[in-house]
């Protein structure tokens, strides 16, 4: 894992094609532009995961109350 500082305003570059821009930093949150091309998925983690255990959920025939207390756990972190 990479850990970086940026300011306002500044960016990084993954590969040749995508950059990521700090936006603003305010109360703790960060606001960001991703620029990338049309090919190129971009999830929140916590969309990932959803989809991930509803995919699994499919295949194993859980209850719905079951999926749902995931997806609940994921919105409290």
């Amino acid at each position: 894992m990479l850990i970086l500082q940026r300011k306002e305003g500044e960016s990084l570059h993954i590969g040749e094609d995508v950059e990521i821009t700090v936006l603003a930093v305010e109360a703790g949150r960060v606001r960001l532009a991703i620029q990338a091309p049309r090919d190129v998925t971009i999830l929140r983690s916590e969309l990932r995961v959803a989809a991930e255990t509803n995919r699994e959920a499919a295949e194993e025939e859980a209850s719905p109350l079951a999926l749902l207390g995931v997806l609940k756990e994921q919105g409290k972190k």
